[in-house]
Order: C-alpha cells, then structure tokens, then sequence
C-alpha cells in the first residue's frame, strides 16, 4: 500500500516543478485545465505557475507518506501512514487547482488578432489600398 502515494507523489513532484517553472507545456493530462486556463496560452501558464508550489508540495506529500509507509511496521500503521499521505496529497492538489483557476480567471482576455495588413474592419478596402500603393 505505501505504493500509491508514491505513484501518485512523483507525477506531481514534476507536474508542479514544471509549472512553478514556467516549462509544464498544455497538455491533455497535467497542470491545471479549467476552462479559464485553457483560454489562453497567457492563462495556462499563470494558472500553473501559481499552482505550482502547491502541487510540488502535495507530491512531496506523497513521496514522504512512502517512505514512512515503507519504514514503519506492521499492516496497521502502513495502511494509515498511507491512506493520510494520499488524503492530503488530493486536498492539496484540489486547492492548488482551485488557486490556478482562480489566477487564470484573472488574466485578461487575450485580443483577437488582426488580419495583416488590415484595421480589422473587414470592408476591403485594404485590398484595394494595397494594389493602388503597388502599381
């Protein structure tokens, strides 16, 4: 049983490295993925860098509880040592996403980019205004 937080204590050891870091790229499977995150690259990336230090935390949780699962004797003290690593490993995570969201949410909505050359008016008259300026 002191397997589990290990297996879930490493992936967060990385994921909350990489987003305190700035390096976690959008991905399908790690970091914080919250509608407001996924909005923008700009979002994604403040959303796990603010999470980051706690994810990296509840990773460090989750190692820690292995270890201590894989030192202490006897079925009892194993099974607790390891159902509490895991227990705080998921409420730490959890808040560390709510964090992340709530950063996101916060970073403002990117503007939508011009078409080159353009005011973005979409009446034409750049084309007409470029081919006068080139012949």
């Amino acid at each position: 049983m002191p397997l589990a937080p290990l297996v879930a204590g490493l992936p967060l050891l990385a994921i909350g490295f990489l987003g305190l870091t700035e390096r976690l790229p959008r991905n399908r499977f790690g970091g914080v993925r919250t509608p407001a995150a996924l909005r923008s690259p700009e979002a994604f990336r403040v959303a796990n860098k603010v999470a980051g230090l706690p994810t990296l935390v509840a990773g460090l949780v989750g190692v820690l509880g292995a270890v201590v699962g894989f030192v202490v004797g006897g079925t009892a003290a194993v099974l607790t040592v390891s159902v509490i690593a895991l227990v705080g490993l998921v409420v730490i995570t959890l808040g560390a996403g709510v964090l992340g969201d709530r950063a996101a949410a916060a970073v403002p909505e990117p503007k939508p980019e011009l078409p080159a050359g353009c005011a973005g008016c979409q009446c034409g008259g750049c084309d007409v205004l470029t081919r006068v300026q080139a012949g």
